[in-house]
């Protein structure tokens, strides 16, 4: 079952720097990015210009951000979060380190061990 988490507020800016985050629409969907500009973007996304995705998805809200990072820290961890199952970004929002470890696991072992996220 999906959760519906909470909005929270957008960082305080660090100039040079670059923020992780992931939204969350009305419908339940969740969207990774990344931007330097975290306040511009969200309402780009708001007014349906931030991305197709928030195109389709109505009501983007920011339930997670991280940072902050360089723009190469920036676009690693959002290409990692983006490859993530839907349950291990869920944990990772809740801040359920202990579900993070689980998932991560059973994703290696369905690998072969070969897992690196």
């Amino acid at each position: 079952m999906s959760s519906i988490f909470p909005t929270i507020s957008v960082p305080a800016g660090v100039a040079g720097s670059v923020w992780v985050y992931l939204l969350q629409s009305a419908d339940g969907s969740l969207y990774v990015g990344q931007s330097s500009n975290l306040t511009e973007r969200l309402r780009k996304h708001r007014f349906g210009l931030g991305s197709k995705h928030t195109q389709d998805h109505r009501e983007p809200r920011l339930v997670y951000c991280e940072g902050p990072f360089t723009l190469t820290e920036a676009v690693t961890r959002e290409a990692q979060l983006k490859r993530w199952s839907r349950a291990k970004k869920e944990a990772l929002v809740r801040g359920d380190g202990v579900a993070l470890r689980r998932l991560a696991r059973s994703r290696e072992m369905a690998a072969g061990g070969r897992g690196n996220q």
